[in-house]
């Protein structure tokens, strides 16, 4: 009797570390074939898991449709629908895993707050990118004029809230504002009111005293839109 207890006792503490079973029958490849088809524009090389839900297996049926629930990501653990549209009609909810491996960036060597990167102070990598955070540097032409803001620790992911794009343009600096029309080019100088990146808008403070926003281009001249 003391065994029996004993070993009634440690089954929910096996069960609970136990691995999802995969799902079997012939829901697995539909399910599958209908992720794949919806990923099929995501970066990286994608891998689906689809496991037994909770309540079991699904009940036998000729006719089924998956579908995701409303506001469901199509990236790392999901819950996929499957409909039966068979004459004993059912729904339920089957977990499944989706994997994108792809290249992202980390540091090469620790980086100080401050410091201009190159792609020399960057390490390509090769993972899931499911598991790290969404902001991850994944193209290294977004390691073009940044700057950490913060102190990055070597083999550390770079992401976009640790850089910060290098002002081109500095408040109170004299740039020169150009405005292009149809057949005609004006440009006239004024004083930046903030610093400002290339691409960013910027406030301009003309010699009349007229505040006219533009865009920053990499040279310094802000361009106003006609």
């Amino acid at each position: 009797m003391a065994l029996a207890t004993l070993a009634a006792m440690t089954a929910p503490a096996r069960s609970a570390t136990s691995q999802p079973a995969p799902l079997s029958g012939s829901a697995r490849p539909v399910i599958e074939h209908f992720l794949l088809s919806q990923t099929a524009g995501l970066p990286g090389k994608v891998g689906i898991t689809v496991n037994t839900p909770m309540s079991g297996a699904l009940p036998p049926c000729e006719a089924l449709e998956p579908f995701l629930p409303s506001g469901a990501r199509l990236w790392g653990r999901v819950s996929v629908g499957v409909r039966c549209n068979a004459n004993h009609p059912w729904t339920r909810y089957v977990p499944a895993y989706i994997a994108v491996v792809g290249t992202y960036y980390v540091a090469a060597r620790p980086i100080n707050a401050g410091q201009a990167l190159t792609l020399a102070d960057a390490t390509v990598h090769e993972g899931d990118l499911t598991t790290l955070p969404g902001s991850v540097i994944v193209d290294p032409a977004q390691l073009n004029g940044v700057i950490a803001s913060n102190q990055i620790a070597s083999g550390a992911p770079l992401r976009r809230e640790l850089l910060r794009a290098v002002a081109v343009v500095q408040q109170g600096q004299t740039v020169k504002v150009v405005t292009q029309g149809a057949g005609f080019v004006v440009s006239t100088e004024g004083k930046a009111m903030t610093n400002a990146a290339a691409g960013a808008v910027v406030w301009v403070k003309m010699q009349g005293g007229q505040l006219l926003s533009g865009i920053v281009h990499p040279d310094g001249t802000v361009e106003r839109p006609n």
